[in-house]
């Protein structure tokens, strides 16, 4: 299905063209007959973006400085720094990402039409439901990179994404972007009816939107949303009464492991921690460590080596390199050969897309919202336990006056669609720059930036400044120019 949707054109796969009639006619499966529940999974798996946000992302935020003119230059690292808009369909670009997202949603949307010709049945649910949470969590990461933030003010007249939910069957068909309060409406929809349908059968569970991961990605959605209720219901699923053991384990595990041993833990699925890895097309491991604008020496002293103000101690994530290539590693490539005599091939990364740690802090961030202190502070110890160099249980736990004081932070500067009251700025804060660390340079940095209006500044190595405000329309990337030519509206500039 894919080799054929891939023949079908890079403009036609931009504006959400992945078949046609005739195609579809001769059957998707490289005329194999979908009509069975193993052929149906089969196609599920190809429902996941083949390919990686963090090259396009990671560079737009406070993540990433200028290293200087010894540093390489690596055109994707380079126009994303400066917030250019870039039509570009190689891979690492944001539009092969794009590309490759509303390819996966074909997908889903072929797989559902199948459960529906074979009359669907308790023996297909499964099926059903990990389809129905790929295709929501594809047309999320859409609506959250090239639409607005949600505001529930504005959302109804916000320009979103389109929203895909049947199999193209015809080689040009219209479609308008609707708002983002629809995309959401019916994210919200493929998430209520998908997710109870999910199951961890799977030879490899974390490769597909098993129960955790289904709970996981539901309690990103409602974060975004800000419903803070359901950000704790949907956590308390993947976490139970014991978050610290189910955290990805700096202080321990990691403290051991070689530089090749990290990047290949980090994304494996017996690291505890992961709960959803894909594999996409991607060259970042070439070059994501010695990029001109990534984690400068300041930068990274600034991060990791200021120590975490608790009792002394530093964090205890892994900083390799020097000052022109200082990096956490978190990716390995796997390069998957086409042609052995030529040496011709792809390059692939796994990379995580959700995990234990991610809802531990959007749990706590709930809390914090809600008012419940004590929950949020037990969260934030519980997470701390495993980032702190030689964390100590009897003396390092922070009290909230402790975390105020540490975080303290200047209001205005954290601006999102609800009041952030002055005493629960310090855990906010907190918890941003936890997951500033905790993520960096896997991209997630970038819609914290977004959804708490946050502004960002880029200095190059000649203090040239520049600035992305708060509402900035740069933070909506650009539609795609194919998409365009087909009639989709632009973002404003």
């Amino acid at each position: 299905m894919k080799t054929k949707l891939k023949l079908v054109g890079i403009s036609l796969l931009s504006i959400l063209i992945f078949s046609c009639e005739d195609s579809l006619d001769e059957i998707p499966d490289n005329r194999t007959q979908i009509d069975t529940a193993e052929k149906i999974g089969e196609l599920i798996t190809l429902a996941y973006p083949a390919a990686t946000y963090a090259p396009f992302l990671e560079p737009r935020t406070d993540n990433a400085e200028d290293k200087g003119q010894t540093a390489n230059e690596v055109r994707v690292n380079t126009e994303a720094f400066f917030w250019r808009d870039v039509n570009d369909i190689n891979v690492d670009f944001s539009t092969n990402y794009w590309n490759e997202t509303y390819e996966a949603i074909a997908q889903a949307n072929q797989a559902l039409a199948a459960i529906e010709e074979l009359g669907g049945g308790s023996e297909l649910d499964y099926l059903k439901g990990e389809a129905l949470m790929a295709r929501a969590y594809a047309h999320f990461m859409l609506v959250n990179i090239w639409s607005k933030t949600y505001d529930p003010s504005t959302a109804g007249t916000d320009l979103g994404i389109p929203y895909v939910t049947e199999p193209e069957n015809i080689v040009i068909k219209d479609y308008t972007r609707g708002s983002i309060q629809e995309v959401y409406d019916k994210i919200e929809a493929d998430i209520t009816e998908g997710l109870p349908l999910v199951t961890n059968d799977y030879e490899i569970p974390k490769f597909h939107f098993n129960k955790d991961a289904a709970n996981a990605f539901a309690s990103r959605f409602y974060l975004f949303k800000g419903d803070w209720a359901k950000v704790i219901q949907y956590s308390n699923n993947v976490l139970g009464d014991a978050p610290a053991s189910f955290l990805r384990d700096w202080n321990g595990l990691y403290n051991s492991l070689t530089f090749s041993e990290t990047g290949t833990q980090y994304s494996s699925t017996s690291d505890i921690s992961n709960l959803l890895i894909v594999s996409g097309s991607s060259l970042y491991s070439r070059f994501y460590a010695g990029a001109r604008y990534q984690l400068s020496a300041g930068l990274a002293a600034n991060l990791f080596f200021n120590g975490s103000q608790i009792n002394g101690k530093g964090w205890a994530y892994p900083v390799f390199g020097n000052d022109l290539f200082f990096n956490i590693p978190k990716y390995v490539e796997y390069f998957r050969t086409t042609n052995a005599a030529a040496n011709i091939g792809f390059a692939f990364v796994n990379t995580v897309l959700l995990s234990t740690d991610e809802v531990l802090l959007n749990r706590a961030e709930a809390y914090t919202m809600l008012g419940q202190t004590d929950m949020a502070v037990n969260d934030v110890n519980a997470f701390l336990s495993k980032k702190v160099a030689a964390y100590d249980a009897t003396t390092d736990i922070l009290t909230i006056d402790q975390i105020n004081m540490i975080y303290t932070v200047d209001e205005g500067i954290y601006t999102p669609f609800y009041t952030i009251e002055t005493n629960k700025l310090g855990l906010i804060h907190a918890l941003a720059e936890f997951r500033r660390r905790e993520f960096h340079n896997e991209g997630l940095r970038w819609f914290d930036i977004r959804r708490h209006n946050l502004e960002v500044i880029h200095e190059d190595i000649n203090e040239n400044q520049s600035t992305l405000s708060k509402t900035d329309n740069r933070k909506q990337l650009q539609i795609p120019e194919d998409a365009l030519s087909f009639g989709l509206q632009p973002n404003p500039r």
